[in-house]
């Protein structure tokens, strides 16, 4: 990957999460995807005082991508005021091995843009459920 591809899906991350909903935890999270044709596609936190409907950044930026019709994904970056980077959710985890898995994911803090933790899809989350049996029944 050029590093010129990090570097830009890193600042799209750092700007999506400027546009975070985060009200009660006050946790901003920015992510940006990018496919195979150099397409990006931005998503940021969104909370809910109903907090199992708060929705991570990762998969706001996927659905959004998968329901423009964007397919390939090579990378994902994450991006947060967090020590290190904020490490995705095991439920973003489980989609990002559903639709990316070949992907790399970049973890960074929004403070340290240049300091970039780097994983694969497959190596976060081992033994994903993606292949769901046919009822034989």
């Amino acid at each position: 990957m050029a590093a010129s591809d990090k570097r830009r899906l890193l600042k799209a991350a750092a700007a999506a999460r400027r546009r975070a909903v985060a009200p009660d935890s006050k946790i901003k999270v920015g992510a940006a995807l990018l496919t195979r044709s150099g397409e990006m596609v931005t998503g940021a936190n969104v909370e809910s005082a109903s907090y199992g409907l708060t929705c991570c950044a990762e998969r706001i930026a996927l659905f959004r991508a998968l329901t423009s019709g964007k397919r390939n994904f090579v990378a994902v970056a994450v991006v947060a005021r967090a020590p290190g980077g904020p490490m995705p959710c095991g439920a973003c985890r489980q989609l990002l091995a559903e639709y990316a898995p070949a992907a790399e994911v970049w973890v960074a803090d929004s403070r340290a843009l240049n300091s970039v933790k780097t994983f694969l899809v497959r190596d976060l989350l081992p033994a994903a459920f993606v292949d769901v049996p046919k009822d034989s029944d």
